[in-house]
Order: C-alpha cells, then structure tokens, then sequence
C-alpha cells in the first residue's frame, strides 16, 4: 500500500470504489436503474471532486447536496444507504492506501455523508 500523492491515485481510488458501487446489492441500484448514471461523465466529475477535497485544487465546480437531494425525490435514501457508501468508500482505502490524506480521504466522506444523511432525513421528515 501507499499514500495518496496525486491524480493518478484518486483516479485509482475512485475508479476502485465504483467498482465496488456498481455491484453493491445495497446501493447499486441508485447508481444503475434510479438515475442511470453516464459513468463516462460520472467518474471524471468524481476525479475532480476528490481531488479538490484532498488537495485544495479548484477542479470541481458542482453541488453534490442537490443532486441527493433530487435523486431523494425519485427514490428515498436512507440512513442504511449512506453507512454503506462510506463503508464501501473505507474499504477501497484500507485495501489501497494508507497514511494522511487516505485518513483525510476517510475523514472527509464522514463529514459530507454525515452532512447529507442530515439534510435529506430533513426533508424525508416533512413528507
């Protein structure tokens, strides 16, 4: 194992992690017949995201929160969806990476599931 030193890394990191995602009987399916994800466009937008979380870069320019929020409208996330991400988003690091930025990495998907599972347990509550 290594550290996260740079893009090469979070490409790994990333496309390891879908892997997992993809074939995932607990969230797969938001990924593959929810939304229908292009993961052509996908997986690079994800590239940049993490990449400029882990390095301060100002790569990615979108807003995550409302693209939860509009796929909770077609198919309710709970609770048990986020704690599988993160743990799946753990493992991929556990079994790739070690050191600072693959605990910051870790760090990070808690604050931002921790964040979501807030904000749509919100609005699943006023429905």
């Amino acid at each position: 194992m290594k550290e996260i030193s740079g893009r090469l890394d979070i490409e790994l990191l990333v496309d390891r992690f879908y892997e997992k995602v993809i074939s995932d009987d607990v969230i797969g399916f938001f990924f593959n017949d929810v939304i229908r994800l292009d993961w052509k466009v996908h997986i690079p937008i994800m590239y940049d995201f993490w990449e400029s979380l882990l390095f301060g870069l100002a790569k990615y320019h979108g807003n995550p929160m409302l693209k939860h929020i509009s796929l909770n409208k077609k198919e309710e996330i709970k609770s048990e969806h986020f704690s599988r991400w993160l743990e799946l988003w753990e493992q991929t690091i556990h079994e790739n990476f070690h050191g600072n930025l693959a605990d910051e990495a870790i760090n990070k998907a808690v604050q931002i599931g921790d964040l979501m599972k807030f904000k749509v347990a919100q609005l699943n509550s006023k429905n």
